[in-house]
């Protein structure tokens, strides 16, 4: 599958074993707690790491969204291939669009993103779907150093408390073994009025990265 996806240009170039790998952090992410709910991919591209997930955990229930019609015609295809379809979906449609309609509002116990877009941007379409108590888990860049204290830095950096409280989400702790992961809780529904037209969530971002503190010299 990992195959098809790269020659439709779907996937990077990096080694197969590390893609799967990546995804497989994911999934031990879920896996901390009781996952009583279906899983959304935002962006889920050439199944990195939804069709991971899918083949995995045969418990897990999965809706898998992209906008690129390309991507969610392999999707399907892929789906058909591994006979997943009686537990996977895929839904071709933009986040912003999907995340207005009530069906599936605060339906789901976790959303997954590999590479979707910036934290803003992540986060305002992500917080629609969750249910309260459910989980936003996404693939973070590398610390500028193994430390825990740095770590905990990216976090904050990148997720800040009160731009993530403003669509009832909670930036918790950050993952790391081989790849990096942050786990947000969405912990009061997220606000009527979000996600916003397509689009604007990029062009008008509800928060901004934290810049980094720096050491001063004496």
């Amino acid at each position: 599958m990992l195959g098809e996806a790269r020659s439709r240009s779907l996937t990077g170039n990096l080694p197969f074993d590390a893609q799967r790998a990546h995804s497989e952090g994911f999934l031990r992410a879920l896996r901390l707690e009781t996952i009583d709910g279906p899983v959304l991919e935002l962006g889920s591209g050439g199944g990195l790491p939804g069709l991971v997930l899918a083949l995995e955990d045969r418990s897990l229930r999965l809706v898998l969204l992209d906008s690129a019609r390309r991507s969610t015609e392999y999707l399907s295809w892929a789906i058909a291939e591994l006979n997943l379809s009686s537990r996977v979906e895929v839904v071709h449609m933009r986040a912003e669009q999907f995340g207005r309609q009530d069906r599936f509002r605060g339906a789901f116990a976790a959303v997954v993103a590999r590479s979707f877009g910036l934290p803003a941007v992540t986060a305002e379409c992500a917080a629609p779907f969750l249910k309260v108590g459910g989980r936003l888990i996404v693939s973070e860049p590398p610390p500028d150093d193994s430390d825990t204290a740095r770590e905990t830095s990216l976090l904050a950096r990148r997720w800040p408390v009160e731009g993530c409280k403003t669509l009832g989400l909670a930036p918790e702790f950050s993952l790391r073994d081989e790849f990096g992961y942050a786990v947000l809780r969405q912990v009061f529904p997220c606000p009527d009025r979000y996600p916003r037209r397509p689009g604007i969530p990029g062009k008008r971002p509800l928060f901004a990265e934290t810049p980094q503190s720096r050491a001063t010299s004496r």
